[in-house]
């Protein structure tokens, strides 16, 4: 039998989902700096992305152990997915969870740098673009929604993203291009302001 390093990740899960729990170890090992890092950009603050990171992993075992992992891509993509509603889900709450009326005060509790590394406007702000490119993303013709899914939520190549959806690399390459370009011209229209790359 080939040593677990040297497995793909979908036979990994299924050899967790029939109680190898070493083989979900190597998922885990695979992949923990990248979901580490990817919550960190986000969230800045080591202390909540390392609550984040369990969090995505807890319910990614149960996912998985409840037989509901349904492999659309990369395991990396999916895992990647747990974290970013996790993190929506944390800005949520803090959201709520801070609002504090600065109304009657000569003294900016909003941009206070002792109180956070970031703004409260700043993560505000990131909040609101993620929901702003989610949103953007529902009004392109589904060709384009399942090429920006694939590239950016499930981190495919252009050539996996051809090869899954059965068009040439350039015409994957394309339906991006004209993704990003409605999506600006979608956000211009709505003066929404975006940084698409």
């Amino acid at each position: 039998m080939k040593n677990l390093n040297q497995l793909a990740d979908d036979q990994l899960v299924k050899m967790y989902e029939e109680g190898k729990n070493e083989a979900f170890e190597i998922l885990l090992t695979r992949y923990k700096s990248k979901v580490f890092s990817y919550i960190f950009v986000i969230v800045r603050n080591k202390e909540i992305t390392e609550d984040i990171f369990q969090d995505t992993f807890v319910k990614a075992i149960a996912t998985i152990q409840q037989g509901r992992y349904v492999e659309s891509g990369k395991f990396l993509g999916w895992i990647n997915r747990i974290a970013h509603n996790l993190i929506i889900d944390h800005f949520r709450r803090e959201k709520n969870e801070n609002t504090i009326s600065a109304d009657n005060s000569d003294y900016d509790i909003l941009n206070d740098i002792k109180l956070s590394e970031k703004s409260v406007e700043d993560v505000l702000s990131n909040e609101q673009i993620m929901f702003d490119v989610v949103r953007l993303v529902e009004f392109l013709p589904a060709s384009q929604q399942r090429v920006i899914r694939m590239r950016f939520f499930e981190d495919m190549s252009f050539k996996e993203i051809a090869e899954k959806t059965n068009v040439s690399i350039n015409t994957a390459l394309g339906r991006m291009r004209y993704a990003l370009l409605n999506m600006r011209k979608i956000a211009s229209e709505n003066g929404i302001m975006l940084e698409l790359k």
